[in-house]
């Protein structure tokens, strides 16, 4: 595979990666099986046990396995066509699927500032409205 085929799927795949990793590490739907991981990564009695069920938590080290499934699945490799490729391609794709969260993160943020000061903007004039009419 060409180099430049090898830098597009390096950014698409992250895609995919990115995505499964966030919504199972965050998002409502998988609420109630994070909060179940959240407690038994703290309370299990085994350190392994904890460890695993902390992978679950975590969108940084969840994504690391949901790499080697789409490694596994597509055959993709980095720079090098055998298995230091595969190693590199895991890491390279780990890092791009965790800047892509890192961006979603962020523009998720900004998204609720943004909601708050337009709420509080609009109280503020509800309530200047409403003295007005007093």
């Amino acid at each position: 595979m060409e180099i430049t085929t090898q830098i597009i799927w390096l950014f698409v795949l992250a895609v995919p990666i990115a995505c499964i990793s966030w919504t199972v590490t965050h998002e409502e739907i998988f609420r109630e099986p994070h909060e179940w991981c959240v407690k038994r990564s703290k309370f299990d009695k085994l350190l392994i046990s904890r460890k695993f069920f902390y992978l679950f938590t975590c969108e940084y080290c969840f994504s690391h396995y949901v790499t080697i499934f789409f490694i596994v699945l597509t055959d993709y490799k980095l720079l090098l066509n055998d298995w230091r490729g595969c190693f590199l391609a895991g890491f390279s794709l780990v890092f791009m699927a965790n800047i892509y969260m890192s961006l979603f993160a962020l523009l998720r943020q900004a998204i609720k500032k943004e909601k708050v000061e337009i709420e509080k903007i609009e109280n503020e004039k509800e309530n200047n409205g409403n003295s007005n009419c007093n």
